[in-house]
C-alpha cells in the first residue's frame, strides 16, 4: 500500500482528512509520522499559493504524493477577512477561542446576518510531477452566540442556514460532507485514487 503525506500539523484539519479519505487505497501519515520536520513559511497572495508550497515542500522531502490545505474564513462585512489570517487573526500563539473572541468584537456593531464563508483549497504534489489545487466552499452567517461541541477554530460561532445549525453542532459525518475542507478534498478524491493505483508515479 502507498503511502501519501498529509502536510499539516493541525490536528483537526487530520482528523478530518482521515475521515474523508478513509477508503482511500493508501496510508496516509503526517509530516512527524513519516519522520519529517517541515515548518513552511505562508507566504502565498491565495490559499492555492499556500497550500501548493505546502504540498510541494512536503513532497520535495518525503519523495511521496503529498496534500497541503490552506483555508480561512470570509467575512463579508469585513471585506474578507480575516481571510488568508484566519489562523493567526489574534497574533502569533493565539489559540481559537481568542480569535474568535477577536473576530465578534470587530463584528459587535454589524447587524445580523452577517454573511460569512469558509474557503479551502487541497494542493495535491506529485514528486518530480505536477501539483494539482481542488477548492471547496461553505456558505453561512456569523453568529454571537457560542453553540456546539465538534469541530474547531470558528466552528462554534458559523451557522448553516441550510442546516439551522452552527459547523460545531454538525455532527462529524454531516461536517465531512458539507464543510469547505470535506468539499475541496471530496472534489480531489478521483484524482487521488489513480494517482493510487498508479505503480510508478
Amino acid at each position: 500500500m502507498k503511502r501519501f503525506i498529509v502536510a499539516t500539523n493541525n490536528q483537526g484539519k487530520l482528523v478530518e482528512l482521515l475521515a474523508i479519505l478513509h477508503d482511500l487505497p493508501v496510508e496516509l501519515v503526517t509530516l512527524a509520522g513519516a519522520g519529517l520536520k517541515l515548518d513552511v513559511a505562508e507566504t502565498g497572495q491565495t490559499y492555492a499559493e499556500n497550500a501548493t508550497l505546502k504540498a510541494e515542500a512536503a513532497a520535495e522531502a518525503s519523495g511521496l504524493v503529498s496534500l497541503g490545505d490552506d483555508s480561512g474564513l470570509e467575512v463579508a462585512a469585513l471585506h474578507g477577512a480575516p481571510g488568508l489570517f484566519s489562523a493567526r487573526y489574534a497574533g502569533p500563539g493565539a489559540g481559537d477561542a481568542a480569535r474568535r473572541s477577536k473576530l465578534l468584537e470587530v463584528l459587535r456593531n454589524v447587524q445580523a446576518p452577517r454573511p460569512a464563508r469558509f474557503c479551502c483549497v487541497l494542493a495535491v504534489a506529485v514528486p518530480g510531477g505536477e501539483t494539482r489545487a481542488f477548492e471547496g466552499t461553505c456558505e453561512g452567517e456569523i453568529i454571537f452566540e457560542e453553540r456546539g461541541q465538534h469541530g474547531f477554530g470558528y466552528d462554534p460561532i458559523f451557522y448553516v442556514p441550510a442546516y439551522q445549525r452552527t459547523m460545531a453542532e454538525l455532527p462529524p459525518e454531516l461536517k465531512n460532507q458539507i464543510s469547505h475542507r470535506a468539499r475541496a478534498t471530496l472534489a480531489a478524491k478521483a484524482y487521488l485514487e489513480r494517482l493510487a493505483g498508479k505503480e510508478s508515479l
